[in-house]
């Protein structure tokens, strides 16, 4: 009886049209972030108002992406990534986010999307730092100076420097110094890091992010991208010290709503 019970709600699932997918795992709590800014930039007044969302957080299949993409050896997690890709497809999901800024650097990336072409797949997966630079050349009028915090990747591969520049905007990034002892060591330092410490996070990680924030306006930024998923974890303000917040889950969460149902997306 269980057996045809889970069979019919399977059923039931996979017959509800645009799902959205939540490909989770990277960090876990940067899944369930996403899902929670999907509930919060709907417009609902009830339960069934809300919109169809299916997270899968297997993070014990995909191998941490910095260290990929710094060593350039062993197994590339786009195929981790895939395999669960087609598990939400399966379940019905025609759009999909991967709430993990590493996971968008071009060996990672577009090797899932040759993957998913290979397979006849017609699930659509959001880029989410394209996503991120373009709402910012959108909503920042005025604002063209716009500093970058991240993981030591996507820094290395300059990621979002190249996202910004095709914008028209100035990327403003840290120093060295600042990127690998403050905030890459903020994200994964096992004693107080976010990925250690996500619920709730340590007072130094904040606090490290919080200093890394102002040398970026001391170098005249703008806007702030928190460019790991982990980052806003830390930092859930919109504006620190006259200087905008941006936020690429918020920014990917009202992408996927905007691909699926966009008269549900909340102004």
């Amino acid at each position: 009886m269980q057996h045809i019970a889970e069979h019919d709600l399977v059923r039931k699932i996979m017959a509800h049209d645009n799902i959205i997918g939540v490909i989770g795992g990277m960090g876990p709590y940067a899944g369930v972030d996403l899902v929670r800014k999907i509930f919060d930039l709907t417009d609902a007044s009830r339960d069934q108002d809300h919109l169809p969302v299916a997270l899968l957080s297997f993070p014990g299949w995909i191998r941490d992406r910095s260290a990929y993409l710094l060593e350039q050896t062993g197994e590339n997690p786009a195929d981790a990534i895939f395999e669960i890709a087609l598990r939400l497809e399966r379940l019905g999901a025609v759009v999909a986010g991967i709430p993990c800024n590493t996971a968008h650097a071009p060996p990672i990336f577009d090797v899932l999307e040759q993957k998913l072409t290979d397979a006849g797949s017609k699930l659509r997966v959001i880029h989410m730092i394209r996503e991120t630079a373009a709402y910012i050349k959108d909503a920042t009028k005025g604002f063209d100076r716009i500093g970058v915090l991240s993981t030591l990747a996507v820094y290395r591969l300059k990621l979002y420097r190249e996202a910004l520049a095709r914008e028209g905007l100035e990327p403003i990034i840290p120093d060295e110094n600042v990127q690998e002892n403050i905030v890459n060591r903020t994200i994964f330092d096992p004693a107080f890091g976010i990925k250690a410490q996500a619920n709730p996070v340590s007072l130094i990680a904040r606090q490290s992010i919080l200093s890394a924030i102002t040398h970026l306006r001391e170098k005249g930024a703008q806007a702030v991208i928190l460019g790991c998923t982990e980052l806003p974890l830390a930092i859930p303000e919109d504006e620190i010290e006259a200087t905008i917040i941006v936020d690429p889950t918020r920014v990917l969460a009202r992408a996927l709503i905007r691909e699926t149902y966009p008269d549900r997306l909340a102004s």
